[in-house]
């Protein structure tokens, strides 16, 4: 298993239709978030920033990641909460959400 964590900046104008999405995610979404072997997927809010954590279980990341890219439905939800979502400053170039540095971890 591995861990992902990563945040973004969430637009403040933006904030009440972020969360109003997130109150009904539709469950293609979801179900294709399990497809590619994500599990115990959250969003956090700070401020204006969000961090989100999942836990991988497959063995090619990027190429689930990929998948899901493909997936229409993801398509589709993307296209809602990608205008409410900027990326942070420490975010590589083309990158959307920035990974995040494991620093300390207990089990």
């Amino acid at each position: 298993m591995r861990r992902v964590a990563q945040v973004i900046r969430v637009r403040p104008e933006m904030l009440d239709e972020y969360r109003a999405l997130h109150r009904d995610v539709p469950q293609p979404v979801l179900d294709q978030l399990r497809r590619c072997h994500i599990a115990n997927y959250s969003i956090h809010l700070l401020g204006d920033r969000l961090f989100s954590y999942f836990e991988y279980h497959g063995d090619d990341l990027a190429a689930d990641l990929a998948r899901m890219s493909a997936d229409e439905a993801t398509q589709a939800w993307w296209k809602l909460t990608a205008p409410c979502q900027q990326p942070v400053r420490e975010a590589a170039p083309g990158e959307w959400w920035a990974a995040m540095e494991q620093v300390f971890l207990m089990e």
